[in-house]
C-alpha cells in the first residue's frame, strides 16, 4: 500500500510538473511558431502551426534593422560593462570583508539599499546627470550606467563568498613578499570562479535583454543601438509587424539563451555556496 500511494503522488506530481512546463514553454513556441509566418497567418491563428515556412522573414529583418550593428553593439556594451562590474565588484567586496571599518560597513549598507530602489524612481535624475556629464549617446555613458546599477547585486554577492576564502592563504602570499594588488589577483581572485560566473550570467542577461536604459542613455544615436531597441522598429503608431518583429526576437534572444544554457549549472552552485558559508 505505501508502494502504491509513492507511486501514485510520484505520478500526480510528474503530470503536474509536465503540465506546469508546457505553460513555461508555451511562448517560446509561439515566438518560434509565428516568426515565419505571415502577418495575416498571426492575425487568424496565431497558435496554430505555420502552413508555409517563411524564412525570408530572417533576412528581411537582418536588413531592417543592421543586424549585425545592432548585435556588435550589444555584445561590446555588455562584455565591456560585465567586465568592470566583475573587476570593481570584487575590489569592493574584498576590502570590505578584509577591512572592516565603520565606514566600510556604511558604504555596504547604502551598496544593500540600492538594490531596492525601482529604477523608474531614478529615470528622470539619470536623465539629466548622464546630458550635464555628456554621457549620454556614448559608449562609455552606457557602460559607466550599467556598472553603477550593476554594483549593489554583485558587491553582494561577492561579499558573502569571499568569507568562505581562508585568510591563511593570503597571509602566506604576504609573507612571501606579495603587495596587496598581488595577493587579490593571484590568490582571492582565483578562488572566486564560482562567483565569478554567476555575476557574469546574472548580468550578462540583464544587459543583453535591457531595453529601457538604452533607451534613455544612448537616445538618438544611432550607431548605438542596440538588439532589444532594434528590434522596436516594427512597432509603430498605427501599424504593429509581428511577423518580422517576432523574427526579429528569435535572432537576438538564440545567443543569450545558449550562453545561458551552457552555463546554468553554476548560478545555483555559485549563489548557494556564498550564502550558506557566508
Amino acid at each position: 500500500m505505501d508502494t502504491r500511494r509513492y507511486r501514485g503522488s510520484t505520478l500526480t506530481l510528474e503530470i503536474f510538473a509536465i503540465l506546469l512546463a508546457v505553460i513555461f514553454l508555451s511562448p517560446f513556441y509561439l515566438v518560434l511558431a509565428n516568426s515565419v509566418k505571415t502577418l495575416k497567418e498571426i492575425l487568424l491563428d496565431a497558435a496554430s502551426l505555420p502552413q508555409v515556412f517563411h524564412w525570408d522573414n530572417y533576412s528581411k529583418v537582418w536588413e531592417a534593422i543592421d543586424f549585425p550593428l545592432a548585435f556588435w553593439n550589444s555584445l561590446s556594451i555588455t562584455v565591456l560593462s560585465v567586465i568592470f562590474i566583475v573587476l570593481f565588484s570584487s575590489m569592493g567586496a574584498y576590502r570590505i570583508v578584509r577591512h572592516p571599518s565603520k565606514f566600510n560597513s556604511l558604504v555596504f549598507l547604502l551598496l544593500v539599499s540600492a538594490m531596492i530602489i525601482p529604477f523608474q524612481s531614478l529615470m528622470l535624475q539619470l536623465v539629466r546627470v548622464t546630458s550635464m556629464l555628456e554621457l549620454r549617446g556614448e559608449l562609455y555613458g552606457i557602460v559607466a550606467c550599467y556598472l553603477g546599477f550593476g554594483m549593489p547585486l554583485s558587491v553582494f554577492l561577492f561579499h558573502g563568498f569571499i568569507k568562505t576564502v581562508p585568510l591563511e592563504l593570503e597571509e602566506a602570499a604576504r609573507v612571501d613578499g606579495s603587495n596587496p594588488y598581488g595577493v587579490f589577483f593571484k590568490i582571492v581572485f582565483p578562488l572566486l570562479m564560482p562567483i565569478i560566473v554567476t555575476v557574469i550570467i546574472l548580468n550578462t542577461l540583464w544587459i543583453w535583454n535591457d531595453y529601457l536604459l538604452p533607451v534613455l542613455v544612448i537616445g538618438g544615436n544611432k550607431d548605438l543601438t542596440t538588439l532589444p531597441v532594434a528590434v522596436t522598429k516594427f512597432f509603430g503608431q498605427y501599424t504593429k509587424k509581428w511577423d518580422l518583429a517576432l523574427a526579429g526576437l528569435v535572432m537576438a534572444i538564440t545567443p543569450i539563451l545558449l550562453f545561458f544554457l551552457s552555463l546554468q549549472k553554476y548560478i545555483v552552485e555559485g549563489v548557494t555556496t556564498g550564502s550558506l558559508k557566508g
